[in-house]
């Protein structure tokens, strides 16, 4: 058969991401603060874009009538006002040495000489002007910093210093010394004795625990400077796996005490600071902004909005493209200017219908769970994509997309918009299903209620939720106590015999 070639023409279908629609799809899965920061890229690379900086609801200030603000004094007045103070006559010659004049000056008039004020203000007289207000603020202060100037008070000889000063360099953020002692004094060229030496001066700085090897060493120095360190004390350090089991039976033979001296050294041990050098540099928590706004009305139900306060507003400068179009006259710049104006458009556009999907998504989901904002966890229902999609007529990936990194602000709290999602646990008595966030709820408040006498097991949570109507296997307890840290039976019974 012999091979030919030939046109065909044909026509079909096919779904194309446009950069339109993958530029929507990616601002609907942004946080307003990462939108806030793809707006500003945009503002930068669009010469017609520009920001909306009007805010709609802000108060008009009547310009005239009974309303109108009062205008402040002019300068002039102000310092004649100033001068009619400063003259003192009569009576008042007494009031102006009390005031730090001295007798026999008479009328005395600095309003007008502005260096005497400085002068008089400093305290001295050669008029040298206040300390800005940049060196009035507080400067936080590092925790190198700290130690450096402890070790150069501390420590004169300039062999020590040195080794000091490469010392703090391997100090991590908890405050722990991070090499071993042979490395450094093989790097310095000195003996292993003088750095054990600087680093037993170096051992005492504030805070106390600074420059350990380990947290036995760092609980240890903690507990010398308070004078609490016993032999008995040093051996439950040297132990510290059986204090974190609960090995309650080994630690007694270990330390050779009863079960009240037990106690009151875990009591002591409690109060430690395991991770001392965390007082200085560390992070600010960045706080969690919320990207919806929830509170009731009075009438009843709920009002959902936005939070507009960190949405960027863009605006399309039609005037400036109407006045630059006019100029261009080459095809790549007029190609130019149509490209940029259509991407200022979608921009806008896109925003617009972000803003919609988030108000539409969220509002389903506050319908769907009233009942958790009515009476708290403990009535969460559960709760999947399809049913929010189905609701809202939209796709299960949209919901999805819009759930992600969107947090919303209620009267119960914080709650990010996925924590409304959770799977089923079915009911022993054909009732309605349970949200499995209001299960592991009511095992926290089960174990929170247990005391010393009568801890439950995994097996008498299955039982307790059971009469409850949860039909729950026990390896499901198991698991849900362990995705809220909670120990086992054993370890909590241990953990409630020391007090702990």
């Amino acid at each position: 058969m012999a091979l030919s070639q030939r046109l065909d023409l044909r026509q079909t279908q096919s779904l194309v991401m446009t950069p339109q629609l993958q530029q929507a799809i990616k601002l609907l899965q942004l946080s307003n603060l990462e939108l806030v920061d793809y707006v500003e890229q945009e503002l930068e690379q669009n010469p017609l874009l520009e920001r909306d900086d009007s805010d709609p609801e802000a108060p008009m200030i009547p310009e005239s009538g009974p309303n109108a603000i009062e205008a402040p004094p002019a300068p002039a007045e102000a310092v004649q006002a100033l001068d009619g103070a400063s003259n003192f006559e009569g009576e008042d010659q007494e009031a102006w040495a009390a005031a730090g004049g001295s007798e026999g000056q008479g009328e005395v008039d600095y309003a007008g000489d502005a260096e005497a004020w400085k002068g008089r203000n400093s305290g001295s007289g050669d008029g040298g002007d206040l300390p800005g207000l940049e060196e009035t603020l507080r400067q936080t202060v590092t925790l190198r910093e700290h130690l450096v100037g402890q070790l150069n008070c501390d420590i004169e000889d300039p062999v020590d210093r040195m080794i000091g000063l490469f010392m703090i360099d391997l100090v991590d953020d908890a405050g722990y010394l991070t090499a071993d002692l042979g490395e450094i004094a093989a790097t310095l060229g000195c003996t292993v004795e003088q750095v054990e030496a600087v680093l037993q001066r170096l051992q005492r700085f504030d805070p106390s625990g600074i420059f350990a090897r380990n947290l036995s060493e760092c609980l240890a120095i903690q507990l010398r400077e308070q004078h609490r360190l016993d032999p008995c004390m040093q051996r439950m350090l040297d132990h510290l796996p059986l204090l974190a089991a609960r090995d309650i039976g080994a630690l007694m033979r270990v330390c050779g005490a009863d079960g009240e001296d037990l106690a009151q050294m875990v009591a002591e041990i409690k109060a430690l600071n395991p991770k001392p050098g965390l007082a200085f540099d560390g992070a600010p928590a960045q706080p969690v902004v919320p990207d919806i706004l929830m509170r009731s009305q009075p009438g009843g139900g709920w009002l959902i909005e936005l939070n507009n306060d960190t949405l960027p507003r863009v605006l399309v400068n039609t005037r400036y493209y109407s006045k630059v179009s006019r100029s261009v006259s080459g095809k790549p710049d007029r190609d130019y200017l149509s490209e940029r104006l259509q991407s200022a458009n979608w921009l806008v556009k896109s925003l617009h219908q972000r803003a919609n999907t988030i108000l539409k998504v969220a509002t389903e989901i506050v319908r769907q769970q009233e009942a958790f904002f009515a009476h708290g966890v403990s009535q969460l229902r559960p709760l999947i994509l399809r049913d929010i999609a189905e609701a809202i007529s939209m796709h299960e990936s949209t919901v999805s997309r819009v759930t992600s990194n969107k947090y919303v602000a209620t009267p119960r709290g914080l709650f990010e918009l996925k924590y409304f999602f959770t799977s089923s646990i079915p009911a022993a008595n054909g009732a309605a299903a349970h949200s499995a966030e209001a299960v592991k709820f009511k095992i926290k408040s089960l174990i929170d209620t247990e005391t010393a006498d009568d801890v439950l097991s995994d097996d008498r949570l299955v039982d307790l939720l059971r009469g409850d109507g949860i039909d729950i296997a026990r390896r499901t307890v198991a698991k849900y106590r362990e995705a809220l840290r909670i120990p086992s039976s054993v370890l909590r019974r241990r953990k409630k015999w020391l007090g702990i």
